[in-house]
């Protein structure tokens, strides 16, 4: 639990300021699930360029409370929280010295969203509050007010959340519970798991994750993990101490987050997605009357694939409907093996390519018309799936065929403008298991929309 806040002061000479207006969000890593705001009276003046600033000055403060007024509810919302704020050392500073003031320690973990980010996001040119969330297009309303200063932290701890694929921030989380606030028993983790599509985390006791994975509904996935008899489900409900979750919306997006996330982290549990996730591919190749054939064939690293599969049967399955929807040759993609025309040309259904009674440019032409519906290889291109809200989609962004990363926008946004994307994409690699993770969902999922880029 996190309780991301914006402190506005006086002003004035190092651990003399005083709070002039707090905003506390409790955020559970998903939603806000409490939040205190209020003005504070802080007996002391306040300096000229801050009023001009903030807009705040002593007039408004008269009847505000004091700082021992709301100090018990800061304490009540904090608890057992991470205090994270942009620049947190001055918030903190700024709490704890008047909490001292009362004679009371204040003491909390913090993590500081300007840190994050330079960590997180390195490409950035700066890191300031307003810089940062207007290349991020995060609307920020009451700039320099400690409600809207707050509100715009916690969109961006938001997306730091998602864009940290190392998952250090949730794994620190988990080590910070208090261990009388680790689950201890099976049935206590599930209560707070939701029923949607995303991806999960399972976590020891130390807070290192020991299993990723992705399901369209975690909670049921989880109960799986947590009901099942088996070897490996046995360890693993023996290890576990906390579930963790991120929402995607999107099960393409749980999908490529899934496989990068178990690359870079590694866990114990999880040996098996560590390897390929796919066993065969499609090829083409040019025989010597100079017609296309398709072919479905053990992966080859050093072949470039069409698509690939995850097993056999379903790039065979592949090809019958490629066979029906392109009118191509059962004989040129290796489902007939008649030694003259294909049966398709008895039941005339196919054009004759096996006996050339077709010509190869024409047939060519389809086979072609095939692999550019089915590859992305050489284009400028973003995909367009569900969001985590109505208001939002998830998008995927291809570059000259080569996957770049994803992330989220809200629906104003100008998606087709490269800046804008830029800085919403989350970077991640290219490899094998990324292109069969796309090219499969798409295959299956026709009504995913795509919208080329202008080069």
């Amino acid at each position: 639990m996190y309780a991301i806040l914006d402190i506005e002061t006086t002003g004035g000479k190092f651990n003399e300021e005083g709070i002039t207006e707090v905003a506390i969000y409790k955020f559970d890593g998903h939603t806000v699930v409490d939040q205190f705001i209020s003005l504070v009276n802080p007996e002391r003046e306040i300096q000229p360029f801050v009023v001009n600033l903030t807009g705040i000055n002593s007039k408004m403060l008269i009847t505000a409370p004091k700082f021992y007024e709301v100090a018990k509810r800061i304490v009540e919302i904090t608890e057992d929280c991470i205090v994270v704020a942009h620049n947190s050392e001055f918030d903190y500073r700024i709490l704890r010295t008047e909490f001292s003031r009362l004679g009371f320690e204040f003491k909390r973990k913090t993590l500081c969203t300007v840190e994050l980010a330079k960590e997180i996001m390195p490409e950035q040119e700066s890191y300031s509050l307003g810089k940062l969330t207007r290349a991020l297009g995060i609307p920020v309303s009451d700039r320099h007010r400690a409600s809207g200063d707050a509100l715009a932290t916690v969109k961006l701890f938001k997306i730091l959340l998602a864009k940290d694929l190392d998952k250090h921030i949730i794994q620190d989380a988990v080590r910070a519970e208090p261990t009388y606030k680790m689950a201890t028993n099976l049935k206590t983790i599930m209560e707070d798991l939701p029923s949607i599509t995303g991806v999960y985390y399972l976590h020891d006791t130390f807070g290192k994750i020991i299993y990723i994975g992705k399901s369209k509904n975690i909670k049921n996935r989880v109960n799986q993990h947590f009901t099942s008899s088996n070897p490996k489900s046995k360890k693993m409900q023996n290890q576990v101490a906390a579930v963790t979750y991120e929402a995607t919306g999107s099960e393409l997006v749980a999908l490529l987050k899934e496989s990068a996330e178990i690359k870079r982290n590694k866990p114990s549990f999880n040996k098996a997605m560590r390897r390929n996730i796919f066993t065969h591919a499609l090829y083409s190749f040019t025989d010597e009357n100079g017609y296309l054939n398709l072919k479905i064939d053990s992966a080859d690293g050093r072949k470039m694939p069409i698509t690939t599969f995850s097993n056999y049967q379903s790039g065979k399955q592949f090809l019958f409907k490629a066979v029906d929807n392109f009118k191509l040759c059962p004989k040129l993609v290796g489902l007939d093996t008649a030694k003259k025309s294909c049966f398709k040309y008895q039941v005339k259904e196919c054009e004759g390519a096996c006996i050339e009674e077709e010509s190869a440019l024409d047939y060519n032409i389809r086979v072609q018309e095939m692999i550019a519906k089915n590859s992305y290889d050489n284009q400028d291109m973003v995909i367009i799936d569900k969001g985590r809200a109505i208001d939002e989609h998830s998008v995927l962004l291809i570059e000259d065929g080569i996957f770049k990363g994803l992330g989220f926008y809200n629906l104003n946004y100008q998606i087709t403008n490269k800046k804008v994307l830029e800085t919403i994409i989350t970077p991640m690699d290219n490899n094998r298991d990324t292109q069969h993770i796309i090219q499969s969902y798409l295959r299956k999922n026709k009504q995913v929309k795509r919208i080329e880029l202008i080069k």
